[in-house]
């Protein structure tokens, strides 16, 4: 077994706990460590150029390679929800400790039964577990029985360098890229097009502000109804980019970021990246968000679900676009100071060397 970290993502889709892998990786390897990210199977829409263990989740085959991986590592980071079965599963020869990253909120994807066991016996499972919140660790407590002396909250992180906020004639320049009119406000969502992120909300609130026009990026299953819907209630204003290798001129383009997610989110990178781009959002109080996005002072946050707040929202921003301005760069100035990736990857070192000292105190107490 070499001194090596070990990161396992549920698929090669860029969506957020796969991209935040594939960032840690690099600052994992900017602090001299060695380190290597898989994934247990090919993605829907793919994006991330990933070894891939094999074509099912939890298939034998894909099950066996993780355990062959797990036991060339010293500690490994098991990325997202699916994940934590897997490891669990794989590790139980090896003697290897993972960590789970807990990304998402357990109660909305777990709430009950078969699902809620699976979740608790495979964070049992785990050396620590890493919330991304204080709020998400009271949950993995209280909700999954996990003792608090093994939970850690470490929040998520981007490449702060890799974003910023661009000028008008960037602005410009980008929105006619994307097929966009480069003087009208432009709103911007980013992230998966799935029924729980709530982008059918952001396109009926865009029929309700005229003088505006949306840019969705991301793909998903219900790409499809939105470009039809958008079609009906707003057409001509709204373009759908599909999943992007990188964003930043997709966040150069806005003015307003829009993140109405109706539940399941934990602390969404897209709003950290918006907020280094330097723009203010409207988003809904579901779990960590309001820790990225302050009422006020960085955004508005409105009620999850609810049509009517959201477009008072928007509407604010576009009646008052030095405010906007101001906002955004509250929101970068916030987001720069928190959420750095490699100020996050040095509190992953510390989880991680922990868990290695845990195996071996195991260990010695067994001799």
């Amino acid at each position: 077994m070499v001194d090596q970290i070990l990161q396992v993502v549920t698929d090669t889709d860029r969506r957020g706990a796969q991209v935040f892998a594939t960032d840690l990786h690099t600052a994992f390897e900017a602090a001299n460590r060695r380190v290597r990210t898989v994934a247990l199977a090919p993605g829907s829409t793919g994006g991330l150029d990933l070894p891939v263990l094999g074509t099912r989740r939890f298939g034998v085959a894909t099950l066996t390679a993780l355990r062959h991986e797990l036991s060339a590592c010293s500690v490994a980071i098991a990325h997202g929800s699916t994940t934590l079965p897997a490891c669990a599963l794989a590790s139980i020869r090896t003697g290897t400790p993972f960590v789970y990253r807990q990304i998402s909120d357990s109660r909305f994807w777990a709430p009950s039964g078969l699902r809620h066991l699976r979740v608790r016996v495979g964070m049992a499972r785990a050396a620590a577990v890493v919330a991304l919140w204080s709020g998400s660790a009271e949950t993995i407590h209280e909700h999954f029985g996990v003792a608090e002396d093994r939970i850690r909250v470490i929040p998520n992180g981007v490449p702060v360098g890799r974003f910023t906020p661009s000028s008008p004639a960037e602005r410009s320049e980008q929105r006619r890229h994307f097929g966009l009119d480069p003087d009208r406000t432009t709103l911007l969502y980013v992230g998966a097009l799935v029924p729980e992120k709530g982008v059918d909300l952001a396109v009926d609130a865009l029929a309700e502000v005229d003088q505006a026009q949306l840019l969705v990026v991301g793909d998903g299953p219900e790409r499809t109804t939105l470009e039809a819907q958008a079609a009906i209630v707003a057409p001509g204003r709204a373009v759908f980019a599909g999943s992007l290798s990188d964003p930043l001129g997709a966040y150069g383009s806005a003015d307003i970021f829009v993140f109405p997610s109706r539940g399941g989110d934990s602390m969404p990178a897209a709003l950290i990246e918006a907020g280094l781009c330097g723009l203010p959002a409207v988003a809904t109080e579901v779990e960590a968000i309001p820790e990225i996005v302050l009422e006020g002072v960085t955004g508005r946050i409105v009620a999850p679900n609810v049509l009517s707040p959201l477009v008072e929202a928007i509407r604010a921003f576009l009646t008052n676009p030095e405010q906007a301005v101001s906002f955004g760069a509250a929101a970068r100035a916030r987001c720069l100071d928190r959420f750095d990736v490699d100020t996050v990857a040095a509190q992953w070192l510390n989880v991680l060397a922990d868990a290695r000292c845990q195996r071996a105190r195991k260990r010695n107490g067994e001799r």
